[in-house]
């Protein structure tokens, strides 16, 4: 591969790639760097090719609980570190951070990026603290490990790390989400006819999905004259995913419309005259930053990530995390106001280009690279020396 610094993305499934991280890979690859992917490979795989990055395709599982299987996925990852010999790894998500980090170590890997796409359901789970301990114990262990960057994409996530002892201040970076394509997606005039509220997200129990269903069922009992949208897979390898037959039962009430999985999203916000997010917590939603960009007016939960994107009336509204009641009100008040709805969207978009457009985001990121690429280099040197 000559001297071109080779960059490895390690994360669970393509389609999360593809997503959230592909912007960023094509940065990396245009700013001089060999782009491997490693992650699960499902529909994504010829795309993945056809931007000129090596896939790694693995048969790591996000759910799995078997100790072999799990065993067997940390020797894979130690083959494939072994083979391919990164300059830097860039971990995406608890997993990866957990057997990326302790593959690395392993092989001696120089530089490496454990990126938190906020703090998730395990690591949250008050339920359970049994588990919630293991987790942050082995958090903590693997984040220990070599020469490592802790990055979160909001300053809440890193006063908890840094606050439970789990990573020092000085090995975190606050760098918010992955950017989006403000030419992508565009602003956008507002919709007429009967109103479109879509609920853009997997289909789980953590992303507000059913206060957002309650809040649908409320409203049509009031009167209000609005179609409800779903729009997102189930994501079964998730604990909190949604029963599909749950979801066909709001479907068939006439509740809510699941329109599934789409590739389209730009046309999804055009026809949304609002998007909302009744989420329990966040890293940073792109679904949010992708809807401010086309000129959504937003209703989000007060939480973590959430708020970092909404201002309460000023291009949007917050409401209580598992409140369907007043999720339902903050989505009746904006219905009703087209002019507030209008200056909410124009502020949203206005925030996006200032704040979180790919290419600031990517010039952040790819700062991080190349400043842990200097770090070896210089380290080389004097072990030469």
């Amino acid at each position: 591969m000559g001297d071109r610094p080779r960059l490895l993305y390690l994360i669970t499934e393509d389609w999360y790639f593809w997503s959230h991280r592909v912007d960023l890979a094509r940065a990396a690859r245009n700013a001089g760097y060999d782009v491997i992917v490693a992650t699960r490979v499902t529909d994504h795989g010829e795309r993945i090719q056809g931007e000129g990055f090596q896939l790694e395709p693995l048969e790591l599982v996000r759910r799995s609980r078997n100790l072999f299987r799990e065993v067997a996925a940390i020797a894979e990852l130690v083959r494939l570190y072994r083979r391919v010999n990164p300059d830097v790894v860039h971990h995406v998500a608890l997993k990866p951070i957990l057997y990326g980090s302790l593959a690395a170590w392993l092989t001696r890997i120089p530089a490496v990026i454990n990126a938190f796409a906020g703090l998730g359901y395990t690591f949250m789970d008050e339920r359970n603290r049994l588990l919630r301990w293991c987790m942050k114990t082995a958090v903590k262990t693997v984040l220990s490990f070599g020469y490592s960057v802790v990055l979160v994409q909001n300053r809440d996530d890193q006063d908890r790390l840094v606050g439970e002892g789990i990573a020092p201040v000085s090995q975190t970076r606050v760098i918010a989400g992955s950017g989006i394509d403000v030419a992508m997606y565009s602003l956008q005039p507002q919709p007429t006819g009967i109103p479109i509220v879509v609920l853009p997200a997997r289909m789980l129990w953590d992303k507000g999905v059913g206060e957002f269903a309650q809040a649908a069922r409320q409203l049509k009992q009031k009167g209000v004259r609005a179609r409800f949208v779903l729009v997102g897979r189930r994501d079964e390898h998730n604990p909190a995913a949604i029963p599909e037959i749950r979801l066909n039962e709001w479907v068939k009430e006439g509740v809510v419309e699941w329109w599934g999985h789409r590739e389209d999203m730009p046309a999804v916000y055009a026809a949304a005259m609002l998007v909302v997010l009744p989420s329990y917590r966040e890293g940073l939603p792109k679904v949010l930053l992708e809807a401010a960009a086309c000129g959504r007016a937003l209703v989000a939960t007060d939480v973590p990530g959430c708020r970092e994107i909404v201002r309460d009336r000023f291009n949007g509204l917050l409401v209580s995390p598992r409140d369907p009641s007043a999720l339902a009100a903050a989505i009746e008040e904006l219905l009703s106001d087209r002019e507030a709805r209008e200056v909410m969207g124009k502020r949203s978009r206005n925030r996006v280009i200032a704040e979180w457009s790919c290419l600031q985001i990517a010039e952040q990121v790819l700062g991080l690279y190349q400043d842990l690429v200097k770090v070896q280099a210089t380290n080389r040197f004097r072990g030469s020396v």
